[in-house]
């Protein structure tokens, strides 16, 4: 954010991918953007979680093979779909079994969107239905 101007709406980082809304100044920069990103977060990983390990092979071409080469880029065009990717996003470590719910996964944006009136705390607290005998 020191070099291009965007905004991060929605973030959810988990052990094996990241999922991310950005709301870019200048479109065009998109690119940079995300190349930013993964650079800025490959070089303090190891500060942020130590036991991080260097995946073989990637050390050679001074990577730290955390992400893809790619990335998926939407454009969203509507308040609706801005919402349903917003849930998606907080919704995933539930998804991938991290989290039993939403707001016990530290490394999203959720505490945020539930501070602002967006979510309530217990958001998709499925745990009452998981325990309903449906024979």
């Amino acid at each position: 954010m020191q070099i291009y101007k965007f905004e991060i709406i929605a973030i959810c980082v988990l052990p094996d991918h990241i999922h991310m809304i950005l709301n870019p100044t200048n479109i065009e920069e998109y690119p940079k953007i995300i190349s930013s990103i993964k650079h800025s977060f490959s070089k303090t990983v190891g500060q942020v979680c130590p036991t991080y390990n260097i995946k073989v092979g990637y050390t050679n071409k001074r990577e730290k093979g955390i992400f893809q080469h790619r990335y998926y880029e939407h454009t969203i065009t509507s308040q609706e779909e801005l919402n349903k990717h917003i849930d998606y996003i907080h919704y995933n470590p539930v998804k991938h079994g991290y989290v039993k719910m939403a707001k016990d996964w530290e490394f999203s944006s959720f505490s945020k969107f539930v501070k602002d009136g967006f979510y309530d705390e217990n958001w998709c607290d499925f745990r009452e239905i998981e325990d309903i005998d449906y024979e």
